[in-house]
């Protein structure tokens, strides 16, 4: 830091100036916005479950310390991360609004609120709607919700991953992997074991530190559909958009059944009777001379391919002792570029059309062929026939079980019911007036065209100074952490401003040792230095001209690397 305030004083001295660019504040990048946010108001509509996080919501939720169900592993996870309710200071919606965060970055949260009543979806539409903010992104981790089964055993204090549920939904992300979850348990009928069923080509969440509506639809035909920002994105039937499928085949390849030894599943088979002509020649070439072709009229025999280059001078340092004979570099002949070639002339090679290659028999259909084998199907002894998919069982309880590596997750105006249009109602009084807001506040954040930084060649002193030097520093250490020559080169002005600034710590020390004059062997070495500077610049200006573009492309990548 000393050394580039001590080179952005020397720029000053040489007619750049700057001030320290790291005392810029960063809040000069951000931007206002006049923006009308409205106040929050509890709403009227009822619902089995509705959750908007107001001054009781203690009385509903409570944190989960139980340890994770590891199955085995030598590893023992707790739920230790913590959980709060306040308003977002990420893009604020709606004044007074508050909601549930996730308060602690990768570690195992869990939460979860009984109803007040459970919920019977049996015969009835089924409606899980919620909003989710990631106020710092996303990397790794889940938000989704999980609907708990209505059981004797369902106690808060020991919630887990081990709890049995209903239904999961909503977002998850990890690396590559993006997609809103719609996982259902379902009860084989005649084991009593229940199976995860898996919504198949799960739509992509919203990445997003704005707020995103989730909601999901199940209807009593078994029609599902998945919401985001109130925007359907996935449709479809539980029997046939799900994995593994609701009901198993009626019919299953009998395990019993094997394969005879003699059977015969070849289509076709090389001709057994098929012989090699006589007259097939397999060492023939697959090229021959073109006997028949002649020299061009304008092909020049004696010309060289490449002539020694006329514009090359021996080096002025050039020691042919130490050296050897200097041989200048050699350039393509240009006699050679407007005629069909130069130098000896050969016939060229053509097809032969005797050639043939390696003589194989021909297939024909094989007469023992007795078509692909299968083992027969026999009744499948653990078939069933579920008719009705979206009965669901109880639910008694909702919950948070999640594992991130970014904190901050709010989760807001939670929505269990059995209206869809109740559930918009609520996405209207809340979700659609704060995410226009939000919208706005964040688009004023964004950089404006004109905010966009340039090329540090483009750059010029009086439209930023700070920025100018900034630039010229940072680009002259990059380039000369790979190669100092080409850095002084392209970057002249640091160099040239740190032999100003040399010259003035040399002036200075003269004059204060010296006493108030210096003497004139003072002078003098004051004036030699000065004229050494000079020849610097002078050297320096006529090298840029021959550095440029060596490191263009350096300065290009730099440029855009900059831009993202």
């Amino acid at each position: 830091m000393k050394l580039n305030s001590a080179i952005a004083a020397a720029l000053l001295a040489t007619g750049v100036y700057a001030d320290d660019a790291s005392k810029v504040d960063s809040t000069e990048s951000s931007s206002s916005v006049d923006v009308e946010i409205p106040t929050f108001t509890p709403t009227t509509i009822k619902a089995p479950f509705l959750e908007q996080f107001t001054d009781d919501w203690e009385s509903r939720w409570k944190p989960s310390h139980a340890k994770k169900d590891t199955k085995g592993q030598e590893e023992e996870w707790a739920y230790v991360g913590e959980w709060s309710v306040e308003e977002p200071y990420k893009f604020k919606g709606i004044e007074g609004d508050k909601g549930l965060v996730v308060k602690n970055p990768a570690a195992h949260h869990a939460i979860s609120a009984k109803f007040p009543k459970k919920i019977d979806p049996k015969g009835k539409t089924l409606v899980v709607q919620y909003e989710v903010k990631l106020q710092k992104g996303l990397e790794c981790g889940g938000a989704y919700l999980k609907l708990l089964r209505d059981t004797k055993a369902l106690h808060q204090d020991e919630f887990s991953n081990a709890t049995p549920y209903v239904i999961m939904f909503g977002p998850d992300k990890c690396g590559a992997t993006n997609k809103v979850h719609f996982i259902f348990n379902h009860k084989n009928p005649k084991t009593g074991e229940y199976e995860e069923k898996h919504m198949m080509a799960a739509p992509q969440a919203t990445i997003s530190k704005t707020s995103e509506l989730y909601t999901l639809i199940v209807q009593p035909n078994n029609t599902f559909t998945v919401k985001r920002g109130g925007e359907s994105v996935r449709d479809g039937s539980l029997f046939d958009q799900f994995s593994p499928a609701i009901n198993p085949e009626q019919e299953i390849d009998d395990p019993d059944d094997k394969k005879p030894e003699d059977w015969v599943d070849e289509s076709r088979i090389a001709d057994p009777e098929a012989k090699k002509p006589e007259d097939w020649d397999e060492d023939a070439p697959f090229e021959i001379v073109d006997e028949e072709a002649t020299i061009p009229e304008d092909w020049l025999e004696e010309e060289p391919l490449t002539v020694p280059d006329p514009e090359a001078q021996k080096p002025e340092d050039w020691d042919d002792e130490e050296d050897g004979d200097w041989v200048p570099p050699t350039v393509p002949n240009a006699k050679c570029a407007d005629v069909s070639g130069c130098g000896p002339w050969t016939k060229p090679m053509k097809k032969n059309p005797e050639y043939k290659g390696k003589w194989t028999a021909p297939y024909i259909d094989n007469p023992a062929y007795k078509g692909v084998w299968a083992p027969r199907k026999i009744s499948n002894p653990d078939y069933f026939e579920d008719k009705h998919p979206a009965n669901f069982e109880p639910i008694g309880a909702i919950g948070f079980e999640l594992w991130t590596m970014q904190s901050d997750i709010l989760f807001d105006n939670i929505y269990i019911g059995h209206s869809v249009e109740e559930a918009e109602k609520l996405a209207n009084e809340t979700f659609f007036k704060k995410i226009a807001v939000e919208k706005a506040l964040e688009d004023a954040e964004k950089p404006k065209a004109d905010d966009k930084p340039k090329s540090p060649s483009d750059l010029k002193f009086l439209e930023d100074p700070v920025l100018y030097v900034k630039e010229k520093l940072d680009l002259f250490t990059t380039i000369a952490a790979n190669d100092p020559i080409q850095a002084i080169k392209f970057v002249p002005e640091v160099p040239t401003a740190i032999g100003g600034l040399l010259v003035t710590i040399v002036a200075l020390i003269g004059i204060f040792t010296m006493g108030g004059s210096a003497p004139a062997a003072a002078k003098k070495a004051g004036t030699d230095a000065k004229e050494k500077v000079k020849e610097a610049k002078d050297k320096t200006a006529e090298a840029v001209a021959t550095g440029a573009e060596n490191v263009k492309s350096e300065v290009n990548k730099r440029a855009t690397r900059s831009q993202s």
